[in-house]
């Protein structure tokens, strides 16, 4: 299964008819048409109900188009962590505090860490100090 086949899927699922699917799409109806009849010959199932007055989801349709709309996300996500990562963000900091750092020092370090990337997450907790 190629993203290709799941964008026009969600495509066609969206707007319920091949017509204006292949029109959002920038494709002929035709080519559409065979890249969903291919997508449900690799599945093994019927994703649409097809009648020459209308077009609607099966349940696996349904299924996969929640299942599609998933995976969207996650390659979203990979996209901006990959461009967050050329552009040097690392992600994270993780800050374990004891009762003996001074407030001062603390607020300073994490003002600067702001400073110079804004966009990492800081999470700060509290830990015993060894007696």
């Amino acid at each position: 299964m190629e993203l290709r086949h799941l964008r026009c899927f969600v495509v066609v699922a969206e707007e319920l008819h091949f017509a204006r699917a292949a029109a959002r799409l920038h494709i002929e109806q035709s080519p559409l048409s065979r890249i969903i009849k291919d997508l449900e010959y690799r599945l093994g199932v019927q994703l649409f109900e097809r009648t020459t007055r209308r077009t609607r989801l099966t349940w696996a349709g349904s299924v996969l188009l929640e299942e599609a709309r998933r995976i969207f996300a996650v390659v979203e996500q990979a996209k901006a962590s990959v461009k967050g990562a050329a552009a040097g963000f690392r992600g994270k900091l993780r800050v374990a505090l004891s009762d003996g750092v001074p407030q001062s020092r603390l607020a300073a370090l994490l003002a600067q860490c702001r400073e110079e990337d804004p966009d990492v997450e800081i999470f700060l907790r509290e830990v015993p100090s060894s007696v």
